[in-house]
């Protein structure tokens, strides 16, 4: 069978699925697919710095958060609409972006990876402090949606889980076949060469910084409804930016569906260990995440690869042998 057709069959079944699963599934199965959404979301918007940009980010803990707070607050201040406030507060996490962008895109490689970790830390500090806006530390509860009962609710979410999860990685695959996702590549590749060839290196990052954090703002938003109260240590939890890192290298970092395979296997990782070993289940998920990564530091991307290399091999050692055990007829009638 031909790629194309078993790539559109199982897209087709993936497709009935998930349109099922919403009048069929238990609430646990829901949520657990929720959760999943919510990791592609967050790993196809990282990957769009790290992946195609080649920036070691940690700035999505901060995205999420002022998603989150930024819906929240302005739903209760001026009563808006759920999906305005949502829309909302994705807008200011991409302004966030774009204000801060300018200064940290100038750095390269470790010290932007830390000046991009310190802006979740600022964030946390600065909402903690504002307690007449945010709550502070007592966190602020988010009103509730009003739309029908809890299993509504909770397809309500499911749903709008699914469509950023889809707008995200249909974002990424737009960016990869545009132009600028071939300046986001070449920047990759070799940043000060991208400035030779007249590449807009610095516009093109931040334009990749803010889609991330468009996205990333979001799914904040949205969480921060789904679970009807947020505080300053959730909202800014630096594992918001540690997870979506491993989700992508675990499927393919800098590849359009990649991200989207990391975050189902590492969502499954991570809902085995936690139910089996609740306990240890941080260091034993960390343990199996690294085996993965150092076994397969590109992902399973680099599954195709190894294989294809392996099977080279395999034929280039049958050839060998075949040659070894059929001399030439030339060998057999001239003397030793």
């Amino acid at each position: 069978m031909k790629r194309p057709v078993v790539i559109a069959a199982v897209l087709l079944v993936s497709a009935l699925i998930v349109a099922v699963l919403p009048f069929t599934a238990t609430n646990y199965v829901l949520r657990l697919s929720t959760i999943a959404f919510m990791y592609i979301a967050l790993a196809s918007s990282w990957n769009i710095v790290g992946g195609f940009l080649g920036y070691p980010s940690f700035a999505t803990a901060a995205f999420f958060g002022i998603g989150a707070y930024g819906s929240a607050i302005l739903r209760t201040s001026f009563s808006l609409s759920l999906p305005v406030g949502w829309i909302a507060g994705a807008i200011a996490a991409a302004i966030f972006a774009l204000v801060v962008g300018p200064a940290i895109l100038r750095l390269r490689g470790h010290y932007f990876a830390v000046a991009s970790l310190v802006l979740a830390a600022v964030l946390r500090e600065i909402v903690n402090s504002a307690t007449s806006i945010t709550g502070g530390g007592m966190g602020l509860n988010i009103p509730a949606t009003g739309m029908g009962d809890v299993d509504v609710q909770t397809r309500l979410y499911y749903v709008s889980m699914l469509a950023t999860a889809l707008l995200a990685v249909a974002i990424a695959a737009a960016i990869w076949h545009s132009r600028l996702g071939w300046a986001m590549r070449c920047i990759e590749q070799n940043e000060d060469a991208s400035i030779v060839l007249g590449v807009n290196t610095l516009a093109a990052k931040v334009a990749g910084f803010a889609v991330s954090a468009l996205l990333g703002g979001l799914v904040g938003a949205i969480y921060a409804t789904w679970i009807g109260y947020i505080d300053p240590s959730d909202a800014f939890d630096d594992l918001l930016s540690i997870k979506p890192i491993v989700m992508a290298f675990i499927g393919g970092v800098g590849t359009i569906f990649g991200p989207v395979a990391g975050a189902l296997i590492f969502l499954l990782l991570e809902e085995l260990v936690w139910r089996n070993v609740l306990n240890f289940h941080a260091g034993i998920l960390g343990i199996i995440i690294v085996v993965l990564l150092v076994f397969l530091p590109g992902g399973l991307g680099s599954l195709g690869r190894m294989l294809a290399t392996l099977r080279s091999y395999a034929r280039s050692g049958r050839m060998s042998a075949d040659t070894g055990a059929a001399p030439s007829a030339t060998s057999r009638v001239l003397p030793s």
